[in-house]
């Protein structure tokens, strides 16, 4: 089957689900609300994409405040900041050249000192008006200097006096003390993401060690007897591709993967599992909807779990779920399905990780679609994207059980209920490590 035919079938399918629930193609009758689905028991209704989202934020707001932790600068990357920066000390913390040539005194010409200045050494001599000194750049001014005159605006005459090639203005190429910050001055606020940026900033301000948000604790659940985790697929077996998949993309969504558990279709190993997981977060793959071997309700029937989300109005990965299985531990249950279960991470764990690490959500943001992107009829559609200029450019390959579209795409654009024309502006949403506007582009 082609990409083209996967996306013709995609919306045949799309419209007879929407006439089954209309009755005008089922003579079923559709369950009452709250009735029994399935063999174990009651469903809810599924949730509308958004606020699915917003019951995730949600959940990880009302767990229990967690407590901010001091780590070595070395260690601190990808946190956030769980106090202000503020500064140490002055920024620089004495006047400095900004450039290589001589700090000089008053107006040329200028009598050269033989011993030069260089970065690192102690307090330099005074300089006295009409004298000058080789300074490296970063270097301490010697006191009383008026300017730097730059190694290529300079040049000695046959006696070793030294003049200028072009005007010397006071105070030219000098960094003076307190430029950048003033003590105590608060250099970035509580709940930054700390990049490398802000560890060198942290680094010169006179910081050793940060106050952070510690990383929210996942672990994935592995389901299904069918996964290998190695060699070719064969006798109805497939490889498993979220085992590999989850843990960096949880970890690149702020979590700390404390364990890969493989479970296969066992549901007393799943309650055990749930029972004895000290994660804030566990993460199941499979067994979410009303099969003989999908554990996943039943088993967080039995232990008391809290339904938050059971369901969400989203195609791929509808039958997503999110449970309180704790006072401060949640379950975020994903479909077997690959890019389904994208779609279920960026729903419900990536909302409820990024309020747990304390990160800002990102901006909204929207870009024109180069083509028409085909919509379910009912419930947003999750598309894999690439860039091209201003617009992005839908992926082929983007059925619930495939990863090559999404493996190739740096967003995912939100379609509405009934799809998208060619210009229409739909949001995207960033994968975690993709740069924004690559140019690759597989369809």
């Amino acid at each position: 089957m082609t990409a083209q035919d996967a996306e013709e079938l995609y919306v045949k399918e799309a419209l007879a689900l929407a006439n089954d629930r209309s009755g005008h193609a089922s003579s079923a009758p559709a369950p009452a609300s709250g009735a029994p689905h399935g063999p174990e028991g009651a469903r809810h209704a599924a949730t509308p994409w958004p606020e699915a989202r917003t019951r995730a934020e949600r959940a990880a707001r009302t767990a229990r405040r967690r407590t901010p932790v001091t780590v070595a600068l070395h260690d601190a990357l990808g946190l956030v900041l769980a106090a202000p920066l503020t500064a140490l000390t002055d920024l620089p913390s004495f006047d400095t050249s900004a450039m290589d040539g001589w700090a000089v005194a008053g107006p040329g010409p200028w009598a050269v000192r033989d011993e030069g200045v260089l970065a690192g050494h102690g307090r330099p001599a005074p300089l006295t008006d009409g004298e000058a000194a080789p300074i490296a750049t970063g270097a301490r001014l010697p006191p009383d200097t008026t300017a730097v005159l730059r190694s290529e605006h300079g040049r000695t005459d046959a006696s070793g006096r030294l003049h200028a090639t072009r005007e010397v203005n006071h105070g030219q190429d000098i960094r003076p003390r307190a430029q950048e910050c003033r003590t105590g001055d608060q250099l970035l606020p509580l709940g930054t993401q700390i990049t490398p940026a802000v560890l060198g900033l942290a680094a010169a301000a006179g910081y050793d060690t940060v106050g952070v948000i510690p990383r929210p604790r996942a672990e994935v659940l592995v389901l299904g007897d069918e996964l290998l985790t190695e060699g070719l697929p064969h006798e109805g077996l497939i490889r498993d591709a979220l085992g590999p998949m989850l843990p960096s993309w949880l970890e690149a969504l702020g979590a700390e993967v404390t364990a890969v558990r493989r479970l296969g279709d066992d549901a007393h190993a799943l309650e055990e599992a749930l029972r004895n997981s000290s994660a804030e977060l566990i993460v199941t793959t499979g067994g979410t909807a009303a099969g003989p071997v999908d554990h996943v309700h039943p088993t967080l029937a039995r232990i008391g779990a809290e339904l938050l989300v059971d369901g969400v109005k989203v195609r791929p990965g509808h039958p997503m779920l999110l449970a309180r299985t704790g006072r401060n531990q949640h379950l975020v249950g994903l479909p077997g399905n690959p890019l389904a279960a994208v779609s279920g991470l960026f729903t419900l764990a990536e909302p409820l990780l990024r309020t747990l690490a304390g990160r800002a959500a990102q901006e909204p943001y929207a870009r024109p679609v180069k083509e028409a992107v085909h919509g379910h009829p009912c419930d947003t559609r999750l598309v894999p994207v690439v860039l091209r200029g201003d617009r992005a450019v839908p992926l082929h390959y983007n059925g619930p059980a495939m990863l090559r579209g999404i493996a190739a795409a740096v967003a995912l654009a939100v379609v509405p209920p009934g799809g998208a024309r060619p210009g229409e502006a739909l949001e995207l949403l960033d994968l975690p490590w993709a740069t924004t506007g690559t140019q690759v582009c597989f369809t």
